[in-house]
């Protein structure tokens, strides 16, 4: 049953009669909140194993509709110099001009387009995906986690899921030839999104 899909046993006046007051209810508009959000990305590493990292520092909202999520959208400004791999120098790395050149180009944006409803909980967000001043279009599957009231009384919407781009198509085409053949950094980048956003006040 998807988040915008679902329906109740419960009538009201002021609602269509297969919209569901509760999901009519997550409608608004949400900031996401960095301290329970995680942005990250996978990349295969000397052609044996995975690096993992994150973007530490990040920002955006979420516009639901919870009546015709066609309608929602989503806004997220990504600091490239608060990527985070564990090790000080590949961070460096990847913030200089050989990558991402932080300095030049200090933000990754995602402005969302199109949002729509594959089954169940999951969506699938298209918009435009921004890198060095290259923008191009990028589809993220998401699975809608649920709704909660924190005990601080912010209510919370969750989202999750992931997809796979090619650094290349963005500019980003460092890489160093192996000795025994490959490179030692793979074009495909899988990238990973844990959302948590709280719904501002009405």
């Amino acid at each position: 049953m998807g988040i915008f899909s679902r329906k109740s046993d419960t009538a009201v006046a002021t609602l269509p009669a297969q919209v569901d007051p509760a999901l009519a209810a997550l409608t608004g508009e949400y900031t996401i909140d960095p301290a329970h959000s995680s942005i990250g990305f996978t990349v295969r590493h000397a052609m044996v194993t995975n690096v993992r990292g994150t973007f530490g520092s990040h920002e955006g909202t979420l516009k639901l509709d919870g009546t015709r999520p066609a309608n929602s959208t989503a806004s997220i400004d990504v600091d490239i110099a608060s990527v985070d791999t564990g090790i000080a120098d590949r961070d460096g790395h990847l913030r200089s001009a050989d990558f991402f050149d932080a300095e030049t180009f200090p933000k990754m944006t995602f402005r969302s387009t199109r949002i729509e409803q594959l089954g169940g909980e999951a969506y699938r967000i298209t918009g435009d995906l921004t890198i060095k001043d290259v923008t191009r279009p990028l589809a993220i599957d998401l699975e809608f986690q649920g709704s909660a009231t924190d005990v601080y009384g912010n209510e919370r919407v969750g989202f999750e899921g992931g997809t796979e781009i090619l650094r290349s198509d963005w500019g980003l085409t460092w890489n160093a030839a192996l000795e025994a053949g490959g490179v030692m950094v793979s074009d495909k980048v899988k990238l990973t999104f844990d959302i948590s956003a709280i719904k501002a006040a009405a």
